[in-house]
C-alpha cells in the first residue's frame, strides 16, 4: 500500500561564497533589486525567533531585532550606498524575495508533479558565506512517492549534466517562472558576479523536508518499521524506485535518526535533514511544521555557515598568506560563534547537536586549530628570526662604531 501524505513543503538550500572585498557591493546589488527586500526582525512578529535563539547568537544573525521604530524609519530612509556601508557590518543580513502571485489552474494537463514555489530568501554572512533558500510545496498532494521523486529530481536543477528530460513532468505552478530553467537564471542573477571558488558542492541543493504521513499508515497499530524504508529514500534524497535491499547496510549508515517522540522521526544525512511525523498527534501538522520552517532552519543555515567558513579558513591557511588577519579571523570566529550555545530550547539542542555530528564540525575545526597553530608557529619562529637579525645588525653596527672612536681616541693621543 502505497504511502498518503497530508502536508509537504521542502527548502532546497544553495551555498555559495562571495568575495570579502565584494561583500559590500553585493548587497548594494541586491538593495537596488525592486524585487528583493531587506527583512527587519521585530519581538512581535518573529517572536519564536527571539525566544528561542540565545541573545549573543540572535544578535549575530538577526541584528535588526536592535533596531527602534526610529532607527527602522531612519535607515530606509538613507542612500542605498549608505544603507550597503551599514549592513556589511552587521554578521549576517536576510532578504526576501518577491515572488508575485501564483498561476492560477492546470486545466487541460494530466500528467505531472505540480508544485509551487512559496518563499525565497537570501541569507548573507559578513565573511561572505551565502544561501539561496526556495520554500516549495507540491499541489494536489496525496502520494508520498511524489515527495521522494520531486526531492530526487529539484535537487539537481542546478547541475550542468543534468538533461531538461529529467523534469518534463515536473509542472511549476508560479506566474515568476516559465519552467525550471528560469528558476537556475533567477539563482545566477541574486548571486551575480561576485563569487569566490573554494571547494564546496555548487551542483546541487541541501534539501532540509518536512512530510506529514496519513495517520491510517502511521499509529498504535502500523508502527514505524513498516515505512522504515521510505523515510531512509527520503532522508538520502533517492527516487521511489530505489531499491533499497540491495544496499540497505550501506545506506543505514549514513542515515542518522532522531526518534525521541513515538511519532516524530527526524533524519539527517550528507545531503539533506528531514522531520517524518505521523498525522495521528495533531501537534505534528500545526505547531511543529511551523517551528521546523520558521525557528530550526536558520540553526541549521548557521551550521552549514560554520562549516563553509572553516572551511574556506583552511584552505587560506594552506596560503600562508596575511599571516595577522588570519589570527584574527579565527580567534574572532572562535570567540564569537564557535564556542556560543545557540539555544536552551530541547528541540534546538537536540538538531544543533546532530547537525554538529553530521557535518562534521568539531572534526572540521580540529583541522582548522591545527592549521591555524602550525602557521601560528612558523610566523613567530620567522619573526624571532628576523628580530635576531635585526638585533645583530645593530650590535654589528655598535661594535664598528665602538672601534671607529676607539681609534680616533688612540690617533689623538699620538698627535698629543
Amino acid at each position: 500500500m502505497e504511502l498518503k501524505t497530508r502536508y509537504q513543503y521542502t527548502y532546497f538550500i544553495y551555498p555559495y561564497v562571495i568575495e570579502q572585498n565584494k561583500y559590500e557591493k553585493y548587497l548594494q546589488n541586491l538593495l537596488v533589486n525592486k524585487k528583493c527586500k531587506l527583512r527587519m526582525f521585530e519581538k512581535q512578529k518573529d517572536l519564536d525567533i527571539y525566544n528561542k535563539f540565545l541573545p549573543r547568537v540572535r544578535k549575530f544573525m538577526f541584528p535588526t531585532f536592535d533596531f527602534s521604530d526610529n532607527k527602522r524609519r531612519k535607515f530606509k530612509e538613507l542612500d542605498v550606498s549608505l544603507q550597503s556601508k551599514i549592513l556589511k557590518k552587521h554578521p549576517c543580513t536576510i532578504f526576501e524575495y518577491d515572488l508575485g502571485k501564483n498561476a492560477q489552474g492546470k486545466a487541460g494537463i494530466n500528467a505531472g508533479i505540480f508544485f509551487k514555489i512559496d518563499k525565497i530568501e537570501i541569507i548573507c554572512f559578513y565573511t561572505g558565506e551565502c544561501f539561496i533558500s526556495l520554500k516549495t510545496s507540491l499541489e494536489d498532494l496525496e502520494q508520498f512517492d511524489d515527495v521522494l521523486n520531486f526531492n530526487y529530481k529539484f535537487k539537481d536543477i542546478k547541475s550542468e549534466f543534468i538533461s531538461m528530460k529529467q523534469f518534463d513532468n515536473i509542472k511549476i505552478q508560479a506566474s515568476e517562472f516559465a519552467d525550471i530553467y528560469k528558476i537556475t537564471d533567477l539563482i545566477d542573477e541574486l548571486i551575480g558576479n561576485y563569487t569566490k571558488n573554494i571547494n564546496i558542492d555548487t551542483n546541487k541543493f541541501l534539501t532540509y523536508s518536512y512530510s506529514c504521513i496519513d495517520q491510517e499508515q502511521w499509529n498504535k497499530n502500523k508502527n514505524f518499521e513498516e515505512i522504515k524504508h521510505q523515510f531512509y529514500k527520503y532522508t538520502n534524497v533517492l527516487p521511489s524506485n530505489y531499491n533499497l535491499n540491495v544496499e540497505f547496510e550501506k545506506i543505514d549508515k549514513k542515515v542518522n535518526i532522531l526518534d525521541k517522540w513515538e511519532y516524530i522521526k527526524y533524519g539527517f544525512s550528507n545531503q539533506a535533514t528531514t522531520l517524518f511525523t505521523s498525522g495521528i498527534d495533531t501537534f505534528n501538522y500545526t505547531k511543529l511544521p511551523f517551528l521546523y520552517e520558521k525557528v530550526y532552519i536558520y540553526m541549521y543555515i548557521l551550521q552549514l555557515y560554520k562549516k563553509i567558513y572553516i572551511q574556506k579558513l583552511i584552505e587560506e591557511y594552506k596560503k600562508a598568506i596575511k599571516v595577522k588577519e588570519l589570527r584574527k579571523e579565527f580567534l574572532d570566529f572562535t570567540h564569537n560563534i564557535w564556542v556560543q550555545e545557540i539555544t536552551t530550547d530541547d528541540i534546538g539542542k537536540l538538531l544543533t547537536n546532530s547537525w554538529l555530528e553530521n557535518l562534521e564540525l568539531e572534526k572540521l575545526y580540529g583541522k582548522l586549530k591545527n592549521e591555524y597553530d602550525l602557521l601560528y608557529k612558523e610566523f613567530n619562529i620567522e619573526k624571532t628570526a628576523k628580530s635576531s637579525n635585526i638585533t645583530n645588525i645593530k650590535y654589528n653596527k655598535f661594535c664598528g662604531i665602538a672601534k671607529l672612536i676607539g681609534f680616533k681616541v688612540l690617533l689623538k693621543s699620538y698627535l698629543l
